[in-house]
């Protein structure tokens, strides 16, 4: 494990200190688990992105590979 060092804003620092005591959890714990929370939620949003991206990229394309198709049917009839 890695020791840490944060500074953490007075009013996020308070909110957490009382629901620790309400979880009755300690505040490593807490951290680890909001700090997995939140990767992975990061991981999720750059996903949807590229995805978002290379749908983009693909609809282009299918686009274009359709116009081909069409043009093609247009010169046999």
């Amino acid at each position: 494990m890695r020791n840490l060092s944060l500074k953490l804003e007075d009013t996020i620092f308070q909110e957490t200190e009382s629901l620790l005591g309400q979880l009755q959890t300690n505040r490593n714990r807490y951290i680890n688990e909001a700090l997995e929370f939140y990767n992975k939620l990061q991981k999720r949003r750059l996903l949807a992105k590229q995805l978002s991206k290379e749908s983009t990229l693909v609809a282009n394309e299918s686009l274009s590979v359709l116009k081909e198709f069409e043009a093609l049917e247009d010169n046999e009839a």
